[in-house]
């Protein structure tokens, strides 16, 4: 069902073969998205379960575009995503990252149907700002995780979006 829901929302997937590592990394049924809509690429693909894809492409549908729209008139055309699926820890610490459950994004950057490029935490400008705290501040709810410029170091140049199940469905952003 989920996969149809991505056909649906013109997300591009192939099916790869489960991913799985002793330390206890594993994506059962995961994809390689390319596109996260009709005229949305993401570059490089990027290995996820589908739950995370399809949440992705919602955002991208339903928060970014609109507010690409509202500060530059124009539509995004690319995602610079800098990490999906990756086997290892939250950084700090011995417990798995959701990025070990192809449940997690990291996002550095934007590129408009025009060209231009708006990187995530060092694009300066009022519509780069006001662009970027509005996608932020709406990634809080649809993702159960949000960090970004401000949370911590290993932050500063992206936003971290997750679906990591928390207690009684509550979220954690930075």
């Amino acid at each position: 069902a989920c996969r149809t829901r991505l056909a649906e929302l013109g997300v591009d997937f192939e099916a790869r073969k489960e991913e799985h590592d002793p330390a206890g990394c594993a994506v059962p049924y995961p994809l390689s998205v390319t596109r996260l809509g009709k005229d949305l690429a993401l570059q490089p693909p990027a290995l996820m379960n589908c739950a995370m894809a399809e949440a992705a492409a919602r955002f991208m549908r339903d928060v970014v575009q609109p507010a690409a729209r509202m500060q530059y008139e124009e539509e995004v055309a690319a995602i610079a995503q800098a990490s999906a699926y990756v086997c290892r820890p939250r950084n700090g610490t011995t417990k798995l990252s959701e990025h070990a459950f192809g449940n997690a994004i990291d996002i550095a950057g934007f590129v408009l149907a025009g060209g231009t490029r708006i990187e995530v935490g060092t694009t300066e400008g009022e519509k780069a700002e006001a662009f970027q705290a509005q996608v932020r501040k709406a990634a809080c709810g649809p993702f159960k995780t949000v960090l970004g410029p401000g949370s911590d170091a290993d932050h500063a140049t992206h936003f971290h979006l997750d679906l990591a199940p928390r207690k009684h469905g509550g979220t954690f952003c930075q």
